[in-house]
């Protein structure tokens, strides 16, 4: 099974000491197993995460009540012959950030892969390394380029000590993986996704927020049944009442079937633009620290297809989109497109020649409406020179104009909807009226036609 880099954040809550003062605890869980050898991106995996780490506890020294603690494995036993399922060792104890960031940077400077990696075991043993204090919020950041190799189970681990009342709901943040992967860590808890060596800090730095405040958010988008099914659309999140874009992200159902959770600044309130067709607003959202917020959004919405009858491999006529009744363009959507829509009835201005029009056309929700149109047929207008001259619909009683033909090319070609029609032509140097030229023809679906205005 192929190996990826792995973080695991277990957040380890004493429920009866909490206070605005409680000292958040963090072990770090390093993994040194010989797999960190392996490339990644602009290096190999144990000299991108010392980077990386390095960077990230140099961060950590001034920020108040906070402990940290090193916790390393598979860096004592060399892997072969036999694995040593025990290897993992608390390498820098607990104490304030201002001291232990640096120990225990220089300690994982030093650090050379060895052995195996004992994800089970090593989870167990850092039960130990919270040695008994009041008042304090226990954190563990697993860091790890692999699944479990000694045959443990991570989550029964996870479940027993959630069940002896150590810790809550786990967090997991995972580096490239697909689902199965996802599955696999998510029994623990939480999970979620690092896929490059770019935004290594940033998901430590997304995860350190999110464990110390404990302020979280989730966006509904409500489907007509007020259900949270709405997905894969694009939400900006702008400080109340300005045009300041404070976060964009593109909405996501995750491997459990919710709404993905967020980290926002708690400190401002929000307007919130949820990009649907039309958009979906709500305006001064408040976000309630130390808690997980729910906000809600009607975001009920359809589908609306577009497709030609008849085949053609070269005209692809586009679509105004407007609500109905309303003379603003909401979109222009091309032939061959789905496009979502929220639930409700649209106008159709369809850009053919001539031009359709269909009112009133009704998006459901969850629900794909076709609208067909009859592929035009191309029709080749041949002259002997330039002139003037229309093209116009014919229906035997009178002429509706439809388009004009360019008076500086001899040829071209226009894409016409079936039906009659009549093209009217004079050439420029002929300046007597009488010498207008008059064709009638018929276009068929999908048809090639050709009318000699000589």
């Amino acid at each position: 099974m192929p190996k990826r880099i792995i973080f695991l954040l277990f957040v380890f809550l004493n429920l009866n000491k909490f206070s605005s003062q409680v000292t958040n605890r963090i072990l770090f869980i390093f993994d040194d197993s010989y797999s960190m050898y392996a490339p990644w991106n602009s290096n190999i995996k144990i000299e991108v995460a010392k980077k990386v780490m390095g960077e990230f506890l140099d961060s950590l020294k001034t920020m108040p009540n906070l402990e940290l603690a090193l916790r390393c494995y598979g860096h004592t036993t060399f892997f072969k012959p036999d694995r040593n399922c025990k290897d993992t060792k608390l390498e820098v104890p607990f104490d304030n950030a201002k001291t232990n960031a640096e120990k225990m940077k220089q300690r994982i400077k030093k650090l050379e892969p060895m052995g195996t990696t004992p994800i089970a075991f090593s989870l167990g043993e850092c039960v130990a390394d919270f040695t008994p204090k009041s008042n304090v919020r226990n954190i563990v950041i697993l860091i790890t380029d692999g699944i479990e190799e000694c045959g443990g189970n991570p989550c029964q681990v996870s479940i027993d000590l959630q069940k002896k009342g150590i810790f809550i709901r786990p967090f997991v943040i995972g580096i490239g993986l697909d689902v199965k992967f996802a599955d696999v860590f998510g029994c623990m808890g939480k999970f979620y996704d690092v896929s490059n060596e770019a935004n290594f800090k940033d998901v430590l730095n997304l995860v350190l927020t999110e464990a110390i405040n404990q302020t979280t958010v989730q966006v509904d988008l409500l489907d007509i049944l007020k259900k949270p099914t709405e997905t894969d659309v694009n939400m900006t999140f702008y400080e109340a009442g300005t045009n300041n874009i404070k976060y964009n992200y593109l909405h996501t159902i995750n491997h459990r079937g919710n709404s993905d959770t967020l980290v926002l600044n708690p400190n401002i309130k929000y307007d919130l633009v949820v990009h649907t067709l039309p958009i979906s607003e709500k305006k001064e959202i408040s976000i309630i620290k130390g808690k997980h917020n729910i906000i809600k959004v009607d975001a009920p919405q359809g589908f609306l297809k577009l497709e030609l009858e008849g085949t053609t491999d070269r005209y692809f006529p586009t679509t105004i989109v407007r609500k109905a009744g309303d003379s603003k363009t909401l979109n222009v959507q091309d032939f061959g497109k789905t496009d979502k829509y929220i639930v409700g009835k649209y106008d159709l201005e369809i850009l053919t020649l001539p031009r359709i029009k269909i009112s009133n056309v009704e998006i459901k929700q969850s629900t794909t409406n076709t609208i067909k149109v009859p592929a035009s047929g191309a029709v080749s207008f041949t002259k002997l020179g330039t002139g003037y001259g229309s093209v116009y619909l014919d229906d035997g009683q009178n002429l509706t104009w439809v388009c004009n033909l360019n008076s500086t090319l001899q040829n071209e070609v226009i894409y016409l909807q079936p039906g009659k029609y009549k093209a009217v032509f004079r050439y420029e140097f002929a300046k007597e009226s009488i010498k207008t030229t008059e064709r009638n023809f018929i276009v068929n679906t999908g048809s090639a036609l050709k009318v000699n205005l000589n």
